[in-house]
C-alpha cells in the first residue's frame, strides 16, 4: 500500500472509535483542528503500536487536516531520523498543547539532539513550540543541565506570561535535578536571573516545596 492507502486504513480505525461529544468539547477549549473525531489519546497511542515506525508515513500523516492523524504521527515517527535540518518541519506543525505534549512525549524525548532542539525551539515566541522542547527535554536522557539553563531563559524571556512555560521550565528543572543533585546549587542564581513576572512567581513558588524531595 503507498501513503494514501495506508492513512485511509487507518483512518477506518479511527472512525470506529469516534467520540463527537468529546470532538464539540475539545473545540470549544481551544484545542482546534481542520477533523477532529474525538478519540482518546490513549487509544490512539494503542492503534500506533499496531504500526511499524516509518518516518516518511509519518510525516506524510502530520501534514494531514486531522487531529488523530497529527497525534499518530507522533508515535510512527522513528526518533532516530530527527536532526537539526527536521526541526522546521515539526514545528509548523505545533498548533495546541494536546499536539505539543504528544509531539515531546512520544517522539521528541527520545531524539537525540534534544539539546539542540532546546536551544532553537526555547527561542520562539510560538509558546507552542518552546512549551513541547522544553517538555521533551525533561524526559530526555541526553539532556544537559547547561542547555536546559540557557533554555530555561530563553523560553522564560520569549513567552513571559506563559503558564504553560512556567509548568514545562518546573518540569525540566526537577528532572535535571533528579539526575544530579549539585544542579540544585545552580537554580536559585538562574531564578534570580529571571524578569519578575507571574511565570516566574509560578516557577519559584513551585521548585521551593518540590525540590525539597529530590
Amino acid at each position: 500500500m503507498d501513503n494514501t492507502q495506508r492513512m485511509i486504513a487507518l483512518l477506518g480505525r479511527v472512525r470506529k472509535e469516534m467520540n463527537g461529544a468529546v470532538s464539540e468539547s475539545m473545540a470549544q477549549h481551544g484545542q482546534n483542528y481542520g477533523l477532529n473525531y474525538g478519540v482518546s489519546i490513549a487509544t490512539l497511542r494503542e492503534i500506533a503500536s499496531n504500526e511499524t515506525k516509518d518516518y516518511a508515513f509519518a510525516k506524510y500523516l502530520y501534514q494531514q487536516q486531522v487531529r488523530e492523524l497529527k497525534l499518530l504521527a507522533c508515535h510512527i515517527a522513528d526518533p532516530k531520523m530527527i536532526d537539526t535540518h527536521e526541526f522546521p518541519f515539526w514545528s509548523r506543525g505545533i498548533a495546541n498543547a494536546e499536539l505539543a505534549e504528544e509531539l515531546a512525549f512520544a517522539l521528541l524525548s527520545k531524539i537525540y539532539d534534544i539539546n539542540s532542539l532546546m536551544g532553537v525551539w526555547s527561542t520562539e515566541s510560538n509558546e507552542m513550540v518552546a512549551y513541547a522542547s522544553l517538555m521533551a527535554a525533561s524526559r530526555n536522557e541526553r539532556t544537559t543541565s547547561e542547555v536546559a539553563f540557557i533554555a530555561v531563559e530563553n523560553a522564560v524571556k520569549a513567552n513571559p506570561e506563559s503558564h504553560y512555560i512556567a509548568a514545562a521550565v518546573v518540569a525540566l528543572l526537577l528532572y535535571v535535578a533528579s539526575r544530579d543533585k549539585s544542579v540544585k546549587v545552580g537554580i536559585p542564581i538562574l531564578l534570580d536571573r529571571l524578569a519578575d513576572t507571574k511565570v516566574k512567581q509560578y516557577i519559584v513558588e513551585e521548585l521551593e516545596w518540590r525540590l525539597e524531595y529530590l
